[in-house]
């Protein structure tokens, strides 16, 4: 009976360890339709593709495909690489992500952890757009405006959210990346910053009996805006997730009546 019991407890464990695996490298696409009343109705709608906290993974075929001529841009939130991450594996990602759009960065902490110099030459060369506590302006063709604003890494407090405003356009739809989700705490009414896309938590990545010391990933109103915090792509540290599967996003903007997707 107890040998038995052992048994059951050794298949079970590596039963869990399976899914714990297959939940680290899933390539899940999370569609969201996100309706604001102040949207500006010019530009119709506009998709976004966000992925962040790569670290060591290989981005997947698969996701380019799904989402390749459905994204206007791409949003990287931090995380790109991470110490011992060949910069071959990062430039390959890259260049798979560019197949999708124009693609901008914004740093994590871990992005670091590498020779961020050497980082930043590969980005510059890629032709990714970094913004560390810069913005940029889209403008339709009847003069409205949509900004994407970003912001440096905010545990060595190299953010300046002040200055990446005031980068923006005044007038405009304005969008914020940042790394992380405690940025927000940072936002004021005054910044009428509609939309925050961020990662860094992993959404958890390990939650046992359903608890973790972060949430996962969800789009929610918070103060002063409205805040996606994904779950992430890859992994630090063990390649192991359960209750926090790994995610990317396809993000669709559009003017209506309010609706969180």
């Amino acid at each position: 009976m107890i040998i038995d019991l052992i048994v059951l407890c050794i298949i079970g464990g590596i039963l869990l360890l399976i899914y714990m695996v297959r939940e680290a490298f899933l390539n899940k696409v999370i569609e969201h339709e996100m309706v604001f009343p102040d949207f500006p109705a010019s530009f119709g709608k506009v998709s976004i593709f966000f992925i962040s906290d790569i670290h060591k993974r290989t981005v997947s075929e698969s996701i380019i495909q799904n989402v390749k001529g459905r994204a206007d841009i791409v949003v990287i939130g931090g995380d790109l690489t991470e110490k011992g991450v060949p910069f071959e594996k990062v430039k390959a990602n890259l260049t798979k992500l560019k197949q999708v759009g124009p693609v901008y960065f914004v740093w994590g902490n871990n992005d670091y952890e590498v020779d961020f110099r050497d980082l930043d030459a590969i980005l510059l060369a890629s032709g990714v757009k970094v913004l560390d506590n810069t913005a940029v302006t889209f403008e339709s063709e009847q003069g409205e405006k949509l900004c994407l604003l970003g912001v440096d890494d905010l545990s060595q407090e190299r953010d300046r959210l002040d200055l990446a405003f005031s980068d923006a356009e005044e007038n405009s739809f304005k969008i914020l990346a940042s790394h992380y989700p405690d940025i927000t705490k940072k936002i004021l009414p005054e910044h009428n910053i509609r939309f925050v896309l961020s990662g860094h938590t992993h959404g958890g990545q390990i939650h046992i009996l359903g608890y973790s010391p972060f949430e996962r990933g969800k789009i929610k109103k918070v103060e002063n805006t409205i805040l996606l915090i994904s779950n992430g792509y890859g992994t630090t540290s063990l390649p192991l997730r359960l209750g926090a599967p790994a995610e990317s996003h396809l993000i669709t903007l559009k003017r209506g009546a309010e609706k969180l997707g």
